[in-house]
């Protein structure tokens, strides 16, 4: 298969340099800077595209209340149960009975912890922006030109935009507390109380005393805030960096160095890349020009021709 049959049916529009001139084949733009002795094609360059990773709030930063309880200490103290008096000798004194509630522990409050209330919600995010893409169609019959590659019409389709659906939690309400009262308690003494003194002789009665032990309060229940993280999700997205197309030059295997090894180089090092390209005869056939043509497009080379950038890929210098 000679040079230009190769390239034309890989679907590629091919150039050689010559000396120091060049000689389109199609009549179309020149290479920049070609070097003589090399030749050159305009192919099929695929899309470049960059990995953007980016960090998506799945649930905000809240709070939560801890309650830290109140703190009593106890401590006693002398009660006075039966007053001092004075006694006669002669005519006792009387005494009254009286009850009095006495407080054992003072009134305080408890904290209690109201939890935050979180509610789910969902949104769209954007995973790969929409794009456009040239598609081949068939070919023009109408088409004056010999060469069918000038024949071909190409449709700019539209790729929609991906998205990908998340769940997170948005704070509905704040954790807080709320106060409950404790009641003081109290403990009923009974003492008497002088209601008449003795008369004629007078003798002093000392007053009585009782040790009561009870709870103070030293310091009142409190709150502390305790802070939660907000929680986050990565998100990988593709962007199109470069759109590919038939736009770019890129150097050509001549067709004086097509050789029998370098066919045969070129099938055994697909195949030992995993690509089928059938039988190891030195015959660019269909299935051979399938597995190269895959080959470029899963290491965004320059599809569809024998270019230097693919055999260097290949190894096969």
């Amino acid at each position: 298969m000679s040079m230009k049959r190769l390239l034309l049916a890989l679907g590629c529009t091919a150039l050689w340099a010559v000396g120091t001139n060049l000689m389109a084949q199609d009549g179309g733009d020149l290479p920049p800077n070609a070097q003589p002795g090399k030749c050159y094609a305009k192919c099929l360059i695929p899309d470049q595209y960059d990995t953007v990773t980016e960090q998506i709030l799945l649930k905000e930063a809240s709070s939560r209340l801890e309650v830290v309880p109140a703190v009593f200490e106890t401590v006693t103290e002398q009660v006075l149960v039966k007053e001092a008096y004075k006694v006669l000798e002669v005519v006792p004194a009387t005494f009254t009975t009286t009850t009095e509630e006495l407080m054992t522990k003072e009134a305080g409050s408890r904290l209690e912890y109201v939890p935050p209330v979180f509610e789910t919600v969902t949104e769209q995010v954007l995973v790969s922006p929409a794009t456009t893409k040239w598609v081949a169609g068939r070919a023009d019959r109408n088409c004056l030109s010999e060469d069918p590659e000038k024949c071909k019409v190409w449709c700019l389709t539209e790729v929609p935009a991906q998205y990908k659906t998340i769940t997170k939690q948005v704070l509905k309400s704040p954790a807080s507390s709320r106060e409950i009262p404790i009641p003081a308690e109290f403990k009923t003494i009974t003492k008497a109380v002088v209601q008449q003194p003795a008369n004629v002789q007078e003798r002093e009665v000392p007053a009585e005393y009782r040790t009561v032990t009870k709870s103070v309060l030293r310091s009142p229940a409190t709150t502390r805030e305790v802070e939660i993280p907000a929680e986050y999700s990565t998100v990988t997205t593709k962007k199109l960096v470069k759109t590919g197309g038939f736009t770019d030059w890129v150097e050509v295997l001549c067709e004086a160095k097509i050789t029998t090894s370098k066919i045969i180089a070129v099938q055994q090092a697909l195949k030992s890349r995993g690509y089928d390209p059938g039988p190891t005869d030195n015959v660019l056939g269909p299935l051979t020009r399938k597995a190269l043509i895959q080959f470029q497009k899963d290491n965004n080379l320059p599809a569809g021709n024998l270019n230097m950038e693919t055999l260097r890929a290949l190894g096969v210098e």
